[in-house]
């Protein structure tokens, strides 16, 4: 569970930095700029996840190993952060297109026009008064984000393509069971019930936090 826990609180918080930046800056340039980023969104939302996250797993394993030999990032493997770099590169799409949506209705509000009348930069501004406004909506998304993550890790370790042994996670525990499921099945119903209690906690934490940082999810 640990193992598990910690591909998805880090693998979230991966997603949370490129996708509030890109999200926040493609909201407030607006115009070309606007459409160009968003346009690379949309490609990369055309991608088929799982073939991708499959196909960077099994790439992305072997050219780690070699290249963090000897480094203490290597006590992680290569197969965890295989799974990090995954995340960076296809999930923080959805994370865009939230906080992007709330820059374009924030940045139209008369602080922020009074910030810009100000002389205040860009940078700034975003920094300042547009990205605390969007803080519920990147607290939601990060809380439904972790449950996504970690289920995509066990998966992915359950057909072997994850987190390998000696560190071991839901998915390869569950993996490990299949052998012997006829005689022990507890084996694997502990692992399998372990991830649906996180996955259930998780989203009804994301549940809990839209109800109390959106004043209109009360209503």
């Amino acid at each position: 569970a640990r193992v598990s826990l910690l591909t998805g609180v880090v693998a979230t918080l991966v997603v949370l930095v490129i996708g509030s930046i890109y999200g926040a800056v493609a909201g407030y340039a607006g115009g070309k700029a606007d459409l160009l980023m968003m346009r690379a969104v949309d490609l990369i939302y055309a991608l088929p996840d799982t073939l991708m996250v499959i196909l960077f797993s099994v790439v992305l394993d072997g050219a780690l190993m070699d290249a963090l030999a000897g480094t203490a990032l290597a006590k992680l493997g290569s197969n965890l952060l295989s799974l990090f770099i995954v995340f960076g590169a296809l999930y923080w799409v959805g994370m865009a297109r939230l906080v992007r949506a709330r820059v374009l209705s924030l940045k139209k509000d008369e602080y922020v026009l009074a910030a810009r009348a100000l002389g205040a930069s860009p940078l700034r501004i975003l920094r300042r008064h547009i990205l605390p406004g969007c803080a519920p909506v990147i607290l939601t998304a990060a809380a439904a984000q972790i449950p996504s993550a970690i289920f995509t890790e066990s998966f992915l370790s359950f057909i072997g393509l994850g987190v390998q042994a000696p560190m071991p996670s839901l998915g390869s525990l569950a993996n490990a069971a299949r052998g012997a499921l006829g005689s022990y099945p507890h084996k694997l119903i502990f692992p399998a019930a372990a991830l649906f209690l996180i996955v259930l906690a998780f989203n009804l934490l994301s549940d809990g936090l839209h109800s109390a940082l959106d004043p209109r999810a009360g209503r």
